[in-house]
């Protein structure tokens, strides 16, 4: 273990279900543009991962597309569907995914179990969050994350990963993230 609680709580889950990782340990890193430094060495596909809240505040989504791509909020939400985005608040990073800002990551979805106690905040399969992918992840034969915490990558196979999702088992979609930078 690593003595930080985020990072171990990833650690054990994962290992708890027979998901092999590699962790790579780093200085903090909240910006792709620090941490491509740090991932020249790692053979992966690193993701950048935004999270999202509706307007009215009583939906979340976690999106998660290729590093090198951008994309602009409009587009989006054009994409999605979901009305007008804005950025989560480190409050509901906290609450929705155990993340502090700069450590967005679906790992973070260890923390967004399904209930039966459905608040405004839940989608009616009882998650907090949904989550939406870039499809070109689908062809990623590795995928890198932060283990809710900026300070280390994980790296899972994308076989790994999507058990990973399966164990979590909410809500996930495809995407076309085309624009590059």
């Amino acid at each position: 273990m690593t003595g930080n609680t985020r990072i171990d709580e990833v650690l054990a889950f994962l290992e708890g279900h027979g998901l092999n990782y590699e962790l790579h340990t780093h200085p903090p890193l909240p910006t792709i543009e620090l941490a491509l430094e740090y991932w020249k060495e790692i053979d992966s596909t690193h993701c950048k991962n935004l999270f999202f809240r509706n307007h009215k505040g009583n939906r979340h989504y976690l999106v998660v597309f290729e590093c090198h791509k951008e994309l602009a909020i409009h587009s989006l939400e054009h994409m999605l569907k979901q009305g007008k985005l804005s950025f989560a608040s480190a409050e509901r990073m906290e609450r929705c995914l155990g993340l502090l800002p700069g450590s967005v990551s679906p790992l973070g979805l260890i923390h967004d179990p399904e209930t039966q106690d459905l608040t405004k905040e839940h989608f009616p399969n009882g998650h907090r969050v949904k989550l939406f992918l870039d499809k070109d992840l689908q062809t990623a034969e590795r995928v890198s994350f932060h283990p809710c915490d900026n300070t280390a990558s994980t790296v899972l196979s994308n076989a790994d990963f999507m058990r990973f999702l399966e164990i979590w088992g909410g809500e996930y979609e495809w995407l076309d993230v085309t624009a590059e930078v």
